[in-house]
């Protein structure tokens, strides 16, 4: 099969490839750069810019961590990191994934728009106020991440409602994705949540409201996988964790040397301050959690609005926003390292280049 290009919005993309949004600091300008440069769509993560070029962009600092929401997303560094970006991939389309259970959301994507994303991609909540925060950028388009034909609905209600708009594309994310769920830790594993048996259902109801682009998320690995979304109804698929596999990836070397050493059954579910189950590798900081023997939880960078400035942190045993930093830092000791279902099948390290070449052409 031929990978067509396929548009969202105004751009258009050469492959249907969407690159995963991944914080902290695992998509920022190298990988996100390359991709786009390379036909897919580089996406850059809005999360925890604040530790960008070691934390040169957070004005305020406490115990070496951003100091609240304006530094933890700097906007700053976010202009930064587009900046970078285009040097590498120049007019090609770039987003930016802002999650919607953010602290401060609303900023963040006027913060894009800003610093020149074409597209910004919402998940972790159904963002249904969304395009309130675009209405002076009306060439960015608008994707929302879904988990059901049920919210691909009530997001276009509200959206028609009351901006007249819809969304330019949907990424409907599968319970095998890296990271967050929009599942519970049951539904994971029920086989009519699968993302094959979610494709059809949700395809066709974006063609309920204008044949909206439907993209396919979670478990994407290689080229057969591509194709057997598009012979479902998606018009193309976004995957994260295979590009964690890149040189260019911004992840720590540390970060790619924990998935080049995991084993299938390291992949595992985790419970998370954010409220949804999240996919992640065992490492000793799972085993410290397990045990109620993890790092002090002190909510410095205040990041997302569930966890209730660090009541869920405390209930579940970490701070996602200090151990995804120690992640993104290469502390295999205290690091949170999320991967989706397939993290142990990267063996070793290859260009974008040649990642987008096997994923196109299978070879």
């Amino acid at each position: 099969m031929e990978l067509k290009p396929v548009k969202i919005g105004k751009y258009t993309l050469k492959y249907p490839i969407i690159q995963g949004g991944m914080g902290v600091g695992i998509s920022w300008d190298r990988l996100a750069g390359h991709v786009s440069l390379e036909g897919g769509l580089g996406v850059i993560s809005s999360v925890g810019t604040g530790y960008y070029e070691n934390r040169a962009y957070a004005e305020k600092m406490v115990a070496q961590r951003p100091l609240e929401v304006e530094n933890f997303y700097s906007k700053r560094a976010l202009e930064k990191i587009f900046e970078n970006a285009r040097k590498i991939c120049g007019d090609a389309p770039l987003a930016s994934n802002v999650l919607y259970a953010i602290n401060d959301y609303g900023r963040v994507v006027e913060d894009s728009c800003e610093a020149g994303a074409d597209i910004i991609i919402t998940g972790a909540g159904l963002p249904t106020n969304m395009p309130e925060f675009t209405a002076d950028f009306p060439d960015v388009a608008l994707v929302p991440i879904v988990s059901s034909p049920k919210a691909l609905r009530l997001i276009c209600r509200r959206w028609e409602k009351r901006y007249g708009k819809i969304p330019d594309a949907v990424i409907l994310e599968g319970p095998l994705s890296g990271g967050h769920q929009g599942f519970t830790y049951e539904q994971c594993m029920m086989e009519e949540y699968q993302l094959e048996n979610l494709i059809g259902p949700v395809v066709e109801e974006a063609a309920e409201w204008g044949s909206i682009p439907v993209f396919a998320a979670g478990g994407i690995w290689d080229k057969k996988d591509i194709e057997r979304c598009i012979e479902l109804g998606a018009s193309g698929v976004q995957m994260g964790t295979r590009f964690i596999g890149t040189h260019e990836c911004d992840a720590h070397s540390n970060f790619k040397e924990v998935l080049l050493n995991a084993k299938k059954e390291d992949i595992l579910l985790l419970k998370s301050p954010v409220g949804y189950p999240a996919r992640g590798v065992r490492t000793n900081l799972i085993e410290l959690v397990q045990k109620r023997e993890g790092p002090a939880i002190k909510c410095i960078s205040n990041c997302v609005a569930p966890c209730k400035r660090g009541v869920e942190a405390k209930e579940v045993g970490y701070c996602i926003a200090d151990r995804l930093s120690d992640a993104y830092m290469g502390d295999k000791e205290l690091g949170l390292f999320f991967s989706g279902s397939n993290g142990y099948r990267i063996e070793e390290l290859i260009s974008v280049k040649e990642l987008m070449h096997k994923l196109v052409y299978g070879e």
